[in-house]
Protein backbone atom coordinates (compact mmCIF):
# COMPACT_ATOMS: atom_id res chain seq x y z
CA UNK A 1 0.00 0.00 0.00
CA UNK A 2 1.47 3.02 -0.98
CA UNK A 3 1.03 5.98 1.44
CA UNK A 4 1.27 9.63 -0.01
CA UNK A 5 1.55 12.55 2.95
CA UNK A 6 0.58 15.15 0.06
CA UNK A 7 -2.29 13.18 -0.56
CA UNK A 8 -3.19 12.89 2.81
CA UNK A 9 -2.35 16.86 4.03
CA UNK A 10 -4.65 17.43 1.19
CA UNK A 11 -7.71 15.39 1.95
CA UNK A 12 -7.12 16.86 5.39
CA UNK A 13 -7.37 20.63 4.57
CA UNK A 14 -10.74 19.40 2.08
CA UNK A 15 -12.23 17.99 4.93
CA UNK A 16 -11.52 20.93 7.40
CA UNK A 17 -13.21 22.90 4.47
CA UNK A 18 -15.86 21.08 3.90
CA UNK A 19 -16.54 20.74 7.80
CA UNK A 20 -16.84 24.49 8.23
CA UNK A 21 -19.19 25.19 5.62
CA UNK A 22 -21.63 22.01 6.81
CA UNK A 23 -21.45 23.83 10.16
CA UNK A 24 -22.49 27.11 9.09
CA UNK A 25 -25.45 25.34 7.02
CA UNK A 26 -26.09 23.50 10.61
CA UNK A 27 -27.51 26.75 11.73
CA UNK A 28 -29.56 26.79 8.96
CA UNK A 29 -31.93 23.44 9.65
CA UNK A 30 -34.80 23.87 11.60
CA UNK A 31 -37.04 21.10 13.23
CA UNK A 32 -40.13 21.49 15.24
CA UNK A 33 -41.29 18.91 17.97
CA UNK A 34 -44.70 19.27 20.13
CA UNK A 35 -45.54 17.85 23.31
CA UNK A 36 -49.24 17.33 24.69
CA UNK A 37 -50.76 17.68 21.38
CA UNK A 38 -49.33 20.39 20.31
CA UNK A 39 -50.00 22.50 23.36
CA UNK A 40 -46.39 22.86 23.71
CA UNK A 41 -43.88 23.49 20.72
CA UNK A 42 -40.35 23.79 20.58
CA UNK A 43 -38.30 24.65 17.50
CA UNK A 44 -34.48 24.40 17.45
CA UNK A 45 -32.05 24.70 14.70
CA UNK A 46 -29.34 21.84 13.73
CA UNK A 47 -26.42 23.48 16.11
CA UNK A 48 -29.27 22.26 18.57
CA UNK A 49 -30.26 25.08 20.21
CA UNK A 50 -33.54 26.25 21.23
CA UNK A 51 -34.71 28.97 18.64
CA UNK A 52 -38.41 29.25 20.29
CA UNK A 53 -40.80 27.73 22.87
CA UNK A 54 -44.89 28.81 22.35
CA UNK A 55 -47.30 27.62 25.09
CA UNK A 56 -51.01 27.29 23.98
CA UNK A 57 -52.80 29.10 26.80
CA UNK A 58 -54.89 26.57 27.93
CA UNK A 59 -51.64 24.60 28.91
CA UNK A 60 -50.59 27.45 31.62
CA UNK A 61 -52.35 26.63 34.77
CA UNK A 62 -50.57 28.45 37.80
CA UNK A 63 -52.07 25.30 40.05
CA UNK A 64 -50.23 22.90 37.74
CA UNK A 65 -47.02 23.92 37.22
CA UNK A 66 -45.66 20.56 37.27
CA UNK A 67 -47.67 19.56 33.85
CA UNK A 68 -46.31 22.68 31.65
CA UNK A 69 -42.82 21.77 33.11
CA UNK A 70 -42.91 18.11 31.97
CA UNK A 71 -44.65 19.14 28.25
CA UNK A 72 -41.87 21.21 28.56
CA UNK A 73 -38.88 19.30 28.92
CA UNK A 74 -40.56 16.46 26.42
CA UNK A 75 -40.92 18.69 23.86
CA UNK A 76 -37.30 20.10 23.79
CA UNK A 77 -36.44 16.86 24.39
CA UNK A 78 -37.99 16.20 20.96
CA UNK A 79 -36.78 19.45 19.15
CA UNK A 80 -33.11 18.51 19.96
CA UNK A 81 -33.18 14.93 19.00
CA UNK A 82 -34.39 15.72 15.89
CA UNK A 83 -31.81 18.59 15.43
CA UNK A 84 -29.41 15.78 16.06
CA UNK A 85 -30.44 13.74 13.13
CA UNK A 86 -30.86 16.22 11.02
CA UNK A 87 -27.80 17.62 11.71
CA UNK A 88 -26.25 13.79 11.31
CA UNK A 89 -28.30 13.66 8.09
CA UNK A 90 -26.33 16.67 6.73
CA UNK A 91 -22.84 15.69 7.89
CA UNK A 92 -23.06 12.22 6.20
CA UNK A 93 -24.32 13.70 3.14
CA UNK A 94 -21.21 16.44 3.18
CA UNK A 95 -18.66 13.94 3.37
CA UNK A 96 -19.58 11.12 0.86
CA UNK A 97 -17.14 9.51 -0.47
CA UNK A 98 -14.80 12.18 0.76
CA UNK A 99 -13.51 9.77 2.36
CA UNK A 100 -12.64 6.35 0.67
CA UNK A 101 -12.47 2.88 2.60
CA UNK A 102 -13.78 4.37 5.44
CA UNK A 103 -11.69 7.15 6.74
CA UNK A 104 -7.60 7.55 7.62
CA UNK A 105 -6.26 5.21 10.07
CA UNK A 106 -6.27 6.38 13.81
CA UNK A 107 -9.17 9.11 13.40
CA UNK A 108 -12.83 8.92 14.68
CA UNK A 109 -15.26 10.47 12.77
CA UNK A 110 -18.38 9.50 14.67
CA UNK A 111 -18.44 12.23 16.99
CA UNK A 112 -19.56 14.20 13.82
CA UNK A 113 -21.99 12.29 12.35
CA UNK A 114 -20.24 9.94 10.06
Amino acid sequence: MDFNMADMFGKIQEMQSKMQETQAKLGEIVVEADAGGGMVKVTANGLRKIISITLDKDVVDPADTEMLEDLVVAAVNKALESAETEAQKHMQEAYKGMIPGGGLPGMDLSKFGL
